[in-house]
C-alpha cells in the first residue's frame, strides 16, 4: 500500500516537474522574443546610413523611457508647404506679428498627425488669421497633445535655416544685411543633377540595409556645397561612402553627411576635421568612390552625391542604436530655390563661391569670421 502511495506521489511530482519545465521554456522563449523586438543590431557606420533595423521610437520599453529626449522623427513636410510657411515668415519680418515658419509647420504637423497628405490651404490660412489677430501659438495649440513634440522635432530640422545674415551682392560685391534662407542646396548653381525619393530603398553592399540618405546624380567634379554653417566633424575614407565629409551644425542638432566624393581630389584644399565652414562654401566634388576597403577606389557605377541629414537630440544618438536619419528629399527640393553660385579657380581643380556670406551663427572666435570687412545694411529684408 505504501509502495503504491509512494509511486503515486512520485508520478505527481514528475508531472509537476514536467509542467514547470514547459513553463520555464515558454517564458524563456517569450523573453528572447521580446528582447529581439527591442534590440537593434549595431553595424559599422557607412555612407548608406549606419545599421540594420530602425531607430528606437519614443515611448518604447527600456532605457529610452528614462531619458527625456526625442527618439524618433519622421519628417515628411512637402517642399511646397515648407515654401508657403517660409514666405509667410519672410513676408512678415517687419510687421507687428512676425509669423514663425517652424511654428506654422509644427501646428499643421500636430493637426494632421504628421500626415501632410491631409494638408488644406484653409487650415494654414485659419491659423495665420488667428496669429495676426493677436493670439499666441501657445494659446492656439494648447489643446493639441503633440504640438510640443512637433515643434521640437521640426525645429531640429529647420531652425537653422532662416534668419538674418550678411552677403555680398551685385557686381561690386556690396555687403547687404538680409533676412531669408541662410542655407543652400548641396549642389552648386548651374550644375545639373537628377534625383528621386529613394529614402529607405534596399542596399546590399557589405550587409543588407535601408538607404538612409538621398542620392543626387550628376557629373564627376560638380561642386558640392555646405548646406548649413558648421564644423567638419568627419573627413576621410569609409568603405561604404568612399571619400566623405560630415558637418555638424553649431547647435549640434544636425549632422550633414556628404559621400562618394571625387577620386584623387575629393575635398576643397585645406579642409580638415575641425574646419569651420560657412553655408554656401564649396566643400568637395561629386564622384563615385566607395564600396571598397581600398582607399580612393571608384566602385560606384553612377556618379552621385549621397546626402544625408541626421538629427541629434542627445549625444548618445550620434552613433549607435538610436540614430535618427530623416528623408531629406523634400528638403532638397525646397533648397533648390537657393543655390550657391561658384566660379572655377584657374590653374586648379577647385571651384569657389562667387558671393561670400557672414552667418551670425558662426562663433565670433572662429578664424572664418575674424578678418571680414563690415557689411553695409540694406533698408529691409531681401533675398537673391
Amino acid at each position: 500500500m505504501r509502495k503504491k502511495e509512494h509511486s503515486g506521489s512520485a508520478a505527481v511530482i514528475g508531472a509537476q516537474l514536467v509542467i514547470l519545465f514547459i513553463l520555464t521554456v515558454s517564458l524563456c522563449v517569450q523573453s528572447r522574443k521580446a528582447a529581439a523586438e527591442n534590440t537593434y543590431a549595431v553595424m559599422e557606420k557607412s555612407g548608406e546610413g549606419s545599421r540594420a533595423g530602425e531607430p528606437e521610437k519614443a515611448g518604447e520599453a527600456g532605457d529610452s523611457q528614462k531619458k527625456k529626449y526625442i527618439h524618433w522623427v519622421e519628417f515628411n513636410v512637402p517642399a511646397d508647404v515648407m515654401e508657403k510657411a517660409f514666405r509667410l515668415d519672410m513676408g512678415t519680418v517687419q510687421e507687428e506679428v512676425h509669423l514663425d515658419w517652424v511654428e506654422l509647420l509644427a501646428y499643421l504637423g500636430a493637426k494632421y498627425g504628421g500626415d501632410f497628405e491631409r494638408f488644406r490651404q484653409t487650415d494654414l490660412d485659419a491659423v495665420v488669421e488667428k496669429l495676426k489677430s493677436g493670439s499666441a501659438m501657445e494659446e492656439i495649440a494648447k489643446d493639441m497633445k503633440y504640438y510640443a513634440y512637433y515643434r521640437e522635432a521640426y525645429g531640429a530640422v529647420l531652425d537653422g535655416m532662416v534668419g538674418y545674415f550678411e552677403q555680398e551682392s551685385g557686381n561690386d560685391k556690396v555687403w547687404l544685411r538680409k533676412y531669408g534662407l541662410k542655407v543652400f542646396s548641396p549642389i552648386a548653381k548651374n550644375f545639373p543633377y537628377s534625383d528621386f525619393d529613394d529614402f529607405g530603398a534596399s542596399r546590399s553592399y557589405g550587409f543588407k540595409r535601408k538607404h538612409l540618405g538621398h542620392d543626387m546624380m550628376g557629373q564627376v567634379g560638380t561642386p558640392v556645397i555646405a548646406v548649413e554653417s558648421g564644423y567638419v566633424e568627419a573627413l576621410g575614407w569609409n568603405q561604404y561612402g568612399g571619400w566623405r565629409i560630415g558637418i555638424r551644425s553649431f547647435d549640434k542638432k544636425r549632422y550633414y553627411y556628404y559621400a562618394h566624393l571625387r577620386q584623387n581630389y575629393p575635398y576643397q584644399a585645406n579642409l580638415k576635421e575641425g574646419s569651420i565652414v560657412t553655408a554656401g562654401d564649396v566643400i568637395g566634388y561629386l564622384g563615385r568612390t566607395g564600396y571598397s576597403t581600398t582607399e580612393n577606389t571608384n566602385n560606384i557605377t553612377t556618379p552621385h552625391l549621397h546626402f544625408g541629414i541626421q538629427l541629434i537630440f542627445d549625444e548618445s544618438q550620434k552613433e549607435g542604436n538610436n540614430e535618427i536619419w530623416i528623408n531629406c528629399y523634400e528638403i532638397v527640393k525646397f533648397l533648390r530655390m537657393n543655390q550657391s553660385e561658384t566660379v572655377k579657380v584657374e590653374g586648379t581643380k577647385e571651384w569657389t563661391r562667387v558671393y561670400n556670406m557672414k552667418d551670425p551663427g558662426i562663433p565670433e572666435s572662429s578664424e572664418r569670421t575674424e578678418n571680414l570687412e563690415q557689411p553695409e545694411e540694406s533698408e529691409g529684408p531681401t533675398t537673391d
